[in-house]
Order: C-alpha cells, then structure tokens, then sequence
C-alpha cells in the first residue's frame, strides 16, 4: 500500500461536538471537551476524528449554517482549542478530519449579508437570486421561481422583502445556497480550505458536495404526488453538469503538491455506483471516497417518515453492489449510523435488552469487514439505542419539528406521526454520549441541551471498558483486526447466499489468506450444514479454520449451528 493510501486501513470516528462532552457545564459539548476524552478514542484504536461542524454560527441547523468559516463558535470553544485539539491529536496517531458544508452557508454570514444588501452589490451573484415567476407579483402564492421543494419542507425558495427577489435554499431559509457558477466563490473556499489545511487539519468530509453544480436555468421539477404544487428539483442539482470539473479543480487548488496526503470524503445523496467510480477513481483527483444513501433508504417508503423493517436480501443486494463495484477502481465508505441516521442497534439490529449487546456487535462485524473504510459514530462502539421520545415537544431537529407541524396541520393521524418521529428522528442520534452512570450521563454538569437517552445507567462508557466482553471491546478488536490483518483492509469480496433472510455471509481474500463472515440477523438458530442452507452456503473445509473473532462464547466448532444474534470470522 503507497502512503496516498493509508485510508485503507484506516477506521474513522464521527464525532458531533455538541453532543459529545461538555467541558464547561453549560450543557453543550465543546472542543476542550473532545480533548478530554482522547485517550480514550486512542484505546478504542481509531485513526481519524470527524467532526461535524464547529465553526460560528446561528444553530438554526445544529451547525450547518455557518456564518464564519474561519473562526469557531464560542459555544465550542476557541481556534486555539482547535489547535491545541489537532496537536494532542497528532500526539497520539490519530488525524483530524472538519466538516466542509460549501453548498450553502448561514444568512448571516457576511457574503449573504452583502448580497442581499442590495442587487447592484458585488456579491449579489454570489448565490442564487431570482425575480418572482413570470406572471406573477412576489410574495403571491405560487410565485416561486421554481417549484422545488426544501429537504426541510415548504419551497425552496425565499422571498427577499428588501430587493424583491427570491434567493435558493436547498434546505432551511436560513441556508441559502453559494452560486458554484461564479469562480470569486470558488476561490474563496479554495482559500478558506487551504487555510485549515495549513493549521494542520488532515482533510474534509464535504457536505453534500454533490449539490454545488445547478443546472444555471434552474428548470421546474415533477410535481410530487403529495404535494403537487411543488416539485422535485433533484434532477437539476444532484451530480450536476459541472460537478467533476469543479471537484478537480478543488483538487489542484487545495490538495495538489501538499507533502501528506490528506483525506476527501463526499457526501453525496442520490449518487450511483457508476457516478461513485468516477467520483473515487484515484487517476480523475477528485475525493477519495463518497457517503452513499441507498442502503440507508432501504427502510423507507414513499417519503422519509414512510418506515418499515428493512430486508436483509435488500440490504445484502446494496451492500453487495457497491462491493463489486468499487473492487477495481474507487473506495467505498462503510456506515450504519452518522449524525443524521437513527442509532444502527435499533433500526438493523435488535433493542431488546436479550439481544442489543449481541446484535450491536454483529452490525460492527459485518460493516468493518467489507472492503472500505469503516466510520464509528460516537456511541455505536457502545450500543447506544434510539430514544424513546414520549411527545412531539421532545423532538429538537429542525427537520422532525417541520415535519410534525406539517403533517399534523394537515389532519394527519398525531400517534402515527410519532411512530414515524420515533423511528426516523435525527434526534435519535443527537442526544448526549452516555459516558457513566452519573447524571445527564456524564455529559455535562449543567442542563443539557438535549435530554440524555434514560438507558444510560446501564449503556454507558465507563461500564463497556470495564467489561471486557462488551461492545467498546469488540469493535476495538475489530478495528485491531483491520490493522493487523491484511484481508480485512485489502481482500477481494465475495457474496454468499445472497437470497437467505436471515444469514449473511461472505469472504474476504488476500494473498492466499481467506476469511469467512457468518452472521445471524435473527433468533431463531442456522444450522450451517442442515438442509435448509445446503443450497445457500457451502461450508466444507472450513471445520479446522481459525476463529479470529465471534460476539459470542466461543462455539462448539467453528461451523457450528449460528446462535441468535452471532457472528463469527473464520481464517484459513
């Protein structure tokens, strides 16, 4: 493996600061915080740190509207923390990674401010402002530009009572989105990642960086069943027509020539294996791996609150695609959780107090044993579980909050759009990391931003390092693992008994070194040999293979029948 690709066999954590420890008891998590609690990630074993956004801001989306790209947020601290954070970092072998969020920036950043001062500003076309529809007076219904909807509800457009004109916002109001089409934006992010790169941060996970190319005549899209008065815009701004070449750009004006390399992540909603192998093919220099979406729309039906369990034929048929996909040119990224996702144990896995810890670790060993870089999200390494949300009060997301308004403001069934909160919340991900059993788990001493999950006394940090048999362990031994073993970071992949609903299966090769993954999605027992599998998996001649790792006592061989909830590395 050459340096450029030390990734490979790299593991990164996710963290989200405002959730993660809180240094100063004013029940936010912050930067001094993270630095408290290195020394843990570094006996966990990761590589990189992800932290989603810190830098100022008005929070209107938990950080994602950013209104100085070169400073941070008093609520987190101070840029000298920040690099006192990248220092204590490196000390330990461990990089930094900061979220880029470029498709958009706050209101009240001051290019926004300047561009809607007035229309004859120098940066009115650094976003994207557009007079009422033809026909139209502004501020009429109906008088939108185009009919693109907002990820976060309503249209995506914003009426400007000042100048008179709508400016875009892919997603809340108060994110309106940069014009890409003007190179002085280009530049000026070019400059702002250039500087964080020369404070010594160790790369991006770029923000749905797949956003950034519009088609410039900004076509209306198809009306959408449900709300047929607006439209899906997605075909005119995801992977748009100029999306590789601005990503190349980037590429040469920031990355090229600089003595480490450093890691590019993109996050990209709607991206297909084929847009991925261009997107991570190391000869274009565009970002080394991308976040895709589809095996997390799995459980989704006609609009994200549309939930239902999802099939693991389903999810083995995703996973397995972009497996062989990527095998030749490209890199995958492997997640269950992030901050945007439900917790993985509830959604995949089994909450049940029987079965989370086995299921939680089974969910670690199929992910970190695919071929790609695998991310920890801060409490997985733990089990944390979705939270049990008693009343549309307790939802803080702003996403969650529009859409419980909506929906219930138009006759919608109230418990069932609870449910459907409870299952799909952003929320769920967002509350506090459960460190001990002491109040407000150990996060802060003050009143918490967000309410602890209530389980914390028995999920918790302090009590998973102490057990040796618990999750933290074993995906420290999984990270160990991709460390160590070659085939892990590097094997072939291969798919086996892709139509079983309950057992996933696959091998790992490398240099003459096979390994077996076995896991049971379920309770009820898989005799690996009975006739009922004799069709799907064919496990001769690994009765005398090694056990490299199993989440559950060690069984009677390693072909044994599968227990609930277990899975099993085998090598030969």
């Amino acid at each position: 493996m050459t340096d450029d690709q030390w990734f490979r066999e790299a593991v990164v954590y996710q963290i989200y600061p405002r959730s993660f420890q809180d240094s100063d008891g004013d029940g936010i998590g912050d930067v001094p915080g993270i630095i408290r609690r290195l020394d843990y990630l570094q006996q966990l074993g990761v590589d990189v740190l992800w932290l989603s956004p810190i830098y100022t801001s008005p929070q209107d989306d938990n950080g994602y509207d950013i209104a100085d790209y070169q400073d941070i947020d008093p609520t987190f601290g101070t840029l000298a923390d920040v690099d006192e954070l990248v220092e204590q970092a490196h000390a330990r072998g461990i990089r930094i990674v900061m979220d880029l969020v470029v498709n958009h920036t706050s209101d009240e950043h001051p290019w926004f401010v300047e561009s809607r001062s007035s229309k004859d500003n120098p940066k009115r076309d650094w976003y994207w402002w557009r007079p009422a529809r033809d026909g139209y007076t502004a501020g009429e219904v109906g008088a939108e530009p185009t009919n693109w909807e907002s990820f976060f509800s309503g249209p995506a457009w914003e009426l400007d009572e000042k100048t008179g004109d709508y400016y875009l916002h892919l997603f809340s109001r108060k994110q309106p989105d940069l014009n890409w089409e003007n190179p002085e934006v280009r530049e000026a992010v070019y400059e702002m990642m250039r500087w964080w790169l020369d404070r010594g941060v160790d790369g991006f996970r770029m923000d749905v960086i797949n956003m950034i190319s519009k088609v410039t005549s900004l076509p209306d899209g198809e009306p959408l069943p449900a709300t047929p008065q607006l439209g899906d815009g997605t075909p005119h701004f995801l992977n748009g027509p100029r999306i590789h070449e601005f990503l190349q750009e980037m590429h040469r004006a920031v990355f090229e020539g600089r003595p480490e390399k450093l890691l590019t992540v993109g996050e990209m909603p709607g991206v297909t294996v084929e847009d991925a192998i261009l997107y991570t093919d190391p000869e274009r220099h565009e970002v080394d791996m991308v976040f895709q979406f589809e095996h997390v729309g799995l459980d989704i039906g006609a609009h994200k609150w549309d939930r239902s369990r999802v099939d693991l034929r389903d999810l083995k048929a995703s996973l397995g695609r972009w497996q062989e996909a990527l095998a030749e040119v490209g890199w995958n990224s492997l997640y269950w959780n992030n901050h945007d996702q439900p917790r993985a144990v509830s959604r995949f896995g089994s909450d049940a107090p029987e079965h989370r810890v086995a299921s939680a670790k089974l969910l670690g060993t199929v992910l970190h044993l695919h071929r790609g870089t695998p991310y920890v999200y801060q409490g997985e390494e733990l089990g944390m579980t979705n939270v049990p949300f008693a009343t549309a009060d307790d939802f803080l997301d702003i996403e969650s909050v529009n859409y419980y308004r909506l929906a219930s403001g138009a006759g919608g069934n109230v418990e069932e759009i609870l449910a459907n909160l409870r299952l799909g919340s952003r929320d769920n991900a967002r509350s506090p990391m459960q460190w001990d059993d002491s109040a407000n788990a150990g996060f802060t001493t003050g009143q918490p931003w967000a309410p602890a999950n209530p389980n914390y006394p028995e999920i918790n940090a302090a009590a998973a390092v102490a057990d040796d048999d618990s999750v933290f362990h074993h995906y420290r031994r999984l990270i160990e693992l991709r460390h160590t073993e070659p085939a892990v970071a590097h094997g072939d992949f291969r798919l086996l008994a892709p139509d079983h609903r309950a057992l996933y299966a696959f091998t790992r090769s490398h240099d003459g070194t096979d390994l077996l993954v076995l896991a049971n999605f379920g309770t009820d027992e898989l005799d690996l040999t009975g006739p009922e599998l004799a069709d799907a998996i064919d496990v001769t001649g690994w009765d005398s293979s090694t056990l490299l790792l199993g989440n559950l006592d060690d069984p009677a061989s390693p072909t044994a029948p599968l227990r609930a909830w277990e899975a099993r590395i085998l090598r030969r």
